[in-house]
């Protein structure tokens, strides 16, 4: 399994970043796991379309923004390709449909994409991955974190946004790699309900090796920890 971090800002960008946008690749099968701004100019710029499908975290913009131009691509490409799998949280065929309504043309996503929903907790195929979403604690918006288990049966944990909460151990278990977001110089710089992580917090949710992201490049990190950073490839192995 092969992980290329498209974008790894946090809400803001970084200076010359894109948004949140992470490929895993195996066997010729590109999954997406999310699509901020950025992310689309990023995938043409590197040749990595098409993809075979895109799994979304949540519907806040810096995790799914780029689907707009991704739509309009694909509108004005005449569907040259086949319209990828496009997996969104169960019931958010709905924001989409509202999405559409204000920034494009109705209907402008189903003609785009492949549109499926999923349900937490039960593995979704998608791209050759088996994909199970974990419900995760951000401010109290619906958000899921992601575990992908590629066909050498190698797992990489996804934090998408995540406070510290039983969904994000439950993704971290056992991953042979945890890409886990980090956008806190501290705990106590959080809202209430809590939305994010400090670094401390996501290396302590780790249970192997874990890689940083969704972090402000000014904010330092302890030696030895890894911070993603935008076109990085990771060959992720399971552990031996």
């Amino acid at each position: 399994m092969r992980l290329i971090v498209i974008g790894s800002s946090p809400a803001w960008p970084n200076a010359g970043g894109a948004h949140s946008g992470y490929v895993v690749e195996s066997e010729g099968k590109r999954l997406l796991l999310d699509c901020g701004p950025g992310v689309l100019s990023r995938l043409l710029a590197e040749g990595l379309l098409p993809v075979d499908g895109i799994a979304l975290s949540h519907f806040h913009l810096d995790h799914w923004g780029d689907l707009v131009p991704w739509a309009w691509m694909r509108l004005y490409e005449n569907g040259a390709a086949a319209p990828p799998l496009l997996w969104i949280p169960r019931g958010g065929g709905h924001d989409l449909d509202s999405f559409a309504s204000q920034w494009g043309m109705a209907g402008m996503f189903d003609t785009a994409f492949e549109v499926r929903e999923y349900t937490p907790q039960t593995p979704f195929q998608a791209a050759g991955f088996e994909v199970e979403a974990h419900a995760v604690a951000h401010y109290g918006f619906p958000a899921f974190g992601f575990r992908v288990v590629g066909p050498d049966g190698c797992v990489l944990g996804y934090s998408g946004d995540s406070a510290p909460c039983g969904g994000l151990t439950a993704i971290a278990a056992g991953a042979d790699l945890f890409l886990c977001e980090a956008t806190l110089a501290a705990a106590g710089d959080d809202a209430t309900p809590r939305g994010h992580l400090s670094a401390d917090e996501a290396a302590s949710a780790a249970d192997g090796p874990f890689l940083l992201t969704h972090r402000p490049t000014a904010l330092a990190l302890p030696a030895g920890w890894e911070r993603a950073r935008d076109g990085q490839v990771v060959e992720v192995a399971p552990a031996t």
